[in-house]
This record gives structure tokens, C-alpha cells and sequence, in this order.
């Protein structure tokens, strides 16, 4: 797997819904599974603002929508965004003979171990600060290295997953850094969360986390603190550090109908989408370049 795929391991990011039905036809789109089976999405059961077995996440409302579009009920393989999910659900097969699900909802475009659609997002790592903290004044992630310097007392979250680490190590804040690990033994732990609440309640004040999750837990929290999202853009001086990512969802490689019709999906339910994207307060980017890769 590729350094970027690595990067958004801990970000990447999918109990049964049955949503009001349109026909198939009636949707323009061409046949995937079989038309009475259910639309079996591969998701992690603990992993907001991505999805949870409530279905509380923003996969889970764009996953609805896509059963509904295809008059198919909505059907879930639960399991921890990690190592191994992609083996153990898209490519896993069933005690039936039938693959556990057929769609994973967030996956990093060019993603090598599938078939990835078009970018539905973008979206770029941020460097949070709670506000009334001492560090009002950063106004540009660059001025937390000055701050630090100041002898200012800076705690940086760093998880050991994601690009992070090498920001902060090119910052010259590893000397400030608070450590947190990327894939807690315990499932049910979102690391995101964690940090972003242990920056609300000040054992933390800053932190580099993936856009979906600081801007959704920014809201959250809001009664808590209110966060500083500073972007963090891409260096061309630092190719191994990219820090914006196109999203897209992923399917098995070799299955070109379904994926035509997954990409015909995301493009006839481009505003919905983004009306469920602005609802979980994902700050989104304009969707960059694609990377190049045959999807076989």
C-alpha cells in the first residue's frame, strides 16, 4: 500500500435501513447486484462522523439515499476502520458464497487494493487550536512553531497515524508533542474524537486532524470551546506530505457495471450529497487533480 493510502488509514473511512423505493430503471442506472438483493455497504460501526450502527453518520445518509435511488433495502458488514478492513468485508465472503458487501463509502481516490470511483469530496488536514487558550493571536498554522518558540506552552496532540507527524517534525514541535495511538486496541474508540475533546477540555491545545473530523466535532463541542481551523495546505517542497485528499467510494476491482452505476449515482445526486456534507460541517475543497491508476 502506498504512503497516502497509509496516511488516511485512520480517517478512511462505512442495523438495516430500508429507504422509500424508485425503480431501478427509473433511476437511470445500469444493474449491480441482482434487483431484490440489498445494497451491502462495508462500514465501520464506531467511526463518526463517517457512519455508526445508529446510522448516524454521513455515510450512512448517503448510503440511504443510494438504496433508495435503487429500490433496494439497506444492508451493513460492521468492522473497525484499520488494517485489514478492506479483507475482511469488500473482499470477505459469506457462509452464503456471496461477498459481505459490495461498497465501501470513503476511500481515498487511487486507493490500489480497489476500484475507486470519482472523487465525491476533498477535503485537507487542518491545524485545530482551541480559542482563549494563549494562542488566540496564531492566525497561520506556521506562527504555532514561533509561538513554541516563545517558550509559550503549546501541547500537541500527534497521533502516530496520518501526516502529523512529519508536520510537526518540520516545524520543530515534536518537543511539544503529546502522543496518541492511530488504532486503539479498543474498537470503539475514535481517535479523532478523543483528540478533539481532549483539546476542548485543555489537556490538549492543538492538534493537526483530517477535515471531516475536526469540522464535525468543531460543532459537536461547541458548547465546550470554540476551535480555530487553520488549513493546512500542500508543500510542493514536501511530495511526501500531501495534506489534501480526493475522496471517493470504492468498489472490487474487475466489477465495471457496478462501478459505472456507483458513479452514476454520485454524479445524479451531486446536491443532495453536498447537502449532507454541509450538514455534518465537513469543510470541503475543490476536488483536485485525479490520480492516475487502472482500475484492473
Amino acid at each position: 500500500m502506498k504512503t497516502r493510502d497509509r496516511l488516511l488509514t485512520a480517517v478512511i473511512h462505512c442495523a438495516a435501513v430500508i429507504g422509500p423505493a424508485l425503480s431501478l430503471a427509473a433511476a437511470g442506472a445500469e444493474p449491480g447486484p441482482e434487483a431484490m438483493e440489498p445494497l451491502k455497504v462495508c462500514a465501520d460501526p464506531y467511526m463518526l462522523p463517517f457512519s455508526n450502527e445508529q446510522g448516524a453518520g454521513f455515510e450512512n445518509k448517503i448510503a440511504e439515499l443510494f438504496a433508495a435511488r435503487l429500490g433496494k433495502p439497506l444492508q451493513y458488514e460492521w468492522f473497525p476502520q484499520r488494517q485489514g478492513f478492506i479483507r475482511n468485508t469488500l473482499r470477505a465472503e459469506g457462509d452464503d458464497g456471496k461477498f459481505k458487501c459490495d461498497l465501501v463509502m470513503t476511500v481515498p481516490d487511487g486507493f490500489e487494493i480497489a476500484a475507486t470511483t470519482r472523487p465525491y469530496f476533498a477535503s485537507r488536514y487542518f491545524l485545530v487550536i482551541a480559542k482563549g487558550r494563549g494562542l488566540d493571536d496564531i492566525t497561520a498554522p506556521e506562527m504555532l512553531e514561533r509561538a513554541a518558540a516563545e517558550g509559550r506552552p503549546v501541547k500537541v496532540a500527534l497521533s502516530d497515524q496520518g501526516p502529523g507527524q512529519l508536520w510537526v517534525f518540520r516545524h520543530g514541535l515534536m518537543g511539544n508533542m503529546v502522543p496518541y495511538i492511530g488504532q486503539p486496541g479498543d474498537p470503539t474508540v475514535n481517535p479523532g474524537e478523543v483528540i478533539m475533546r481532549d483539546i476542548a477540555s485543555g489537556k490538549a491545545d492543538a492538534s493537526v486532524i483530517w477535515g471531516p473530523t475536526a469540522g464535525y466535532y468543531a460543532k459537536v463541542l461547541a458548547g465546550q470551546a470554540q476551535f480555530m481551523l487553520l488549513p493546512l495546505k500542500n508543500d510542493p517542497r514536501y511530495p511526501d506530505m500531501p495534506l489534501e485528499y480526493n475522496m471517493s467510494m470504492a468498489v472490487r476491482h474487475g466489477e465495471k457495471e457496478w462501478l459505472a452505476t456507483v458513479n452514476r449515482l454520485l454524479q445524479d445526486n451531486a446536491a443532495e450529497i453536498g447537502r449532507i456534507m454541509q450538514e455534518f460541517n465537513v469543510p470541503l475543497i475543490p476536488i483536485g487533480e485525479r490520480v492516475k491508476h487502472d482500475d484492473d
